[in-house]
């Protein structure tokens, strides 16, 4: 498009896959799954479809989690041995008949201490320390994992990677970033350990980087696999900086195929906008970026903040990056690339939901469950409804999850 051409630009990916503009869309929790069963259903081909017909050039699924004992939350899709692999095959087609030219990836999670009690009464993470910021009432002490645990689990992303390859998807993420396993093994707030997991920031890279080998190995050469990773953790202690940049030439060495670069943990949610260097130019984590691209030559992407299709053309002009990521824009206007292509002062204003009782607001988590809400409507067949009342995402989530929606499920 004249008004845009770099956004609406095919780029080749490593030579491995072609996407047919340079829109993201990101990970976003659907909770869509039905409790217990873990599977794909149809709301999450009707979700995804939708967002496929609407141009974007790819599509990265909500998290899905690499073990059923280890649930970020309620609704969560879960890949693993032994899986019904037709679920998840009629999730990939959907997309693939709606857009062929679409690609879509399948995000790998697992969320160490970020899973509620009601859910893991006794979560894993690389040490044993709690969640804070108010956090630590409905989320347990971890137990930190054993050597062999921590092999165990770089296996189950391994499988599942395999898995997601073998239902037909074009890539995988590995979600390291926003306090969950990977981004806690990272953070030396969060990793203590003094073996050789920790102790250094080479050895608190270790499981990321042996993450990204072992999925390699099951997947091959010529399938993507991509990362989502954190800027910085901003909390006091954690992740950032040198070493966060230090992170991205290990896994450039690694073989990794793109990175998706976000910011945050739910402890400190940058991610949600609460923070922002650069919000003048709408992506949050922007600065970052144009550091990291002095230290790599893989594919970039930053989330977070975009809105306008001035601002998108803008950052990838720069050569910062090369992808832009969507989630919020993408859930209240599904055909977004399309509107973009057809109008150069499109904008989409996602606003800030509220329900005006502060309290309400944090026990609902209504930053990140109003788009839940709106999800969930287009999984439905309905429309996404951008004057949505935010005290309909209240009772929707007390329709949906019944008692479960008065506890905390996301850290």
């Amino acid at each position: 498009m004249s008004h845009a051409p770099i956004l609406f630009s095919p780029f080749e990916i490593n030579g491995k896959a072609t996407a047919p503009n340079r829109i993201l869309k990101s990970a976003m929790s659907e909770v869509l799954a039905t409790h217990g069963v873990h599977l794909p259903t149809q709301a999450h081909t009707r979700v995804y479809a939708r967002w496929a017909k609407g141009g974007t050039g790819i599509l990265v699924s909500g998290n899905v989690m690499i073990d059923p004992t280890a649930l970020g939350e309620p609704g969560n899709v879960v890949l693993e041995d032994g899986s019904d692999l037709a679920p998840f095959r009629d999730w990939a087609d959907a997309v693939h008949e709606a857009n062929p030219e679409t690609l879509f990836w399948m995000q790998l999670n697992h969320p160490g201490k970020q899973s509620p009690k009601f859910l893991t009464p006794e979560p894993v993470a690389p040490s044993a320390v709690a969640l804070g910021k108010g956090l630590e009432t409905s989320f347990a002490v971890p137990r930190a994992l054993e050597p062999a645990e921590i092999e165990a689990v770089i296996a189950r992303y391994a499988r599942s990677a395999a898995l997601a390859k073998q239902a037909g998807f074009d890539g995988v993420q590995i979600h390291g970033a926003h306090g969950y396993l990977v981004s806690q093994f990272l953070s030396p707030h969060h990793n203590r350990r003094e073996d050789d997991w920790g102790g250094t920031p080479q050895k608190r890279r270790r499981f990321v980087l042996e993450v990204l080998q072992a999925i390699r190995a099951e997947v091959g050469d010529a399938f993507p696999v991509s990362i989502k990773m954190n800027s910085a953790d901003f909390q006091k202690g954690g992740f950032e900086g040198d070493e966060a940049l230090a992170v991205i030439e290990a896994l450039t060495a690694g073989g990794i195929d793109l990175i998706e670069i976000s910011g945050g943990t739910y402890e400190a949610p940058a991610m949600t906008g609460a923070r922002s260097s650069s919000s003048a130019r709408e992506a949050y984590f922007l600065d970052f970026a144009q550091q990291a691209r002095a230290r790599t030559s893989v594919p970039l992407a930053v989330t977070g903040g975009f809105r306008s299709v001035a601002a998108m053309e803008g950052a990838l002009a720069s050569g910062a990056l090369d992808f832009v990521g969507l989630a919020r824009a993408l859930v209240l206007d599904p055909e977004f690339p399309l509107n973009a292509a057809a109008d150069a002062e499109y904008i989409c204003d996602v606003g800030r939901p509220s329900t005006g009782i502060r309290a309400l607001d944090r026990m609902f988590m209504i930053p990140i469950t109003y788009y839940e809400s709106q999800i969930r409507r287009m999984g439905q067949g309905r429309e996404p409804d951008p004057k949505l009342s935010a005290w309909r995402t209240v009772w929707e989530n007390v329709c949906a999850l019944g008692a479960a929606s008065f506890r905390k499920r996301r850290a």
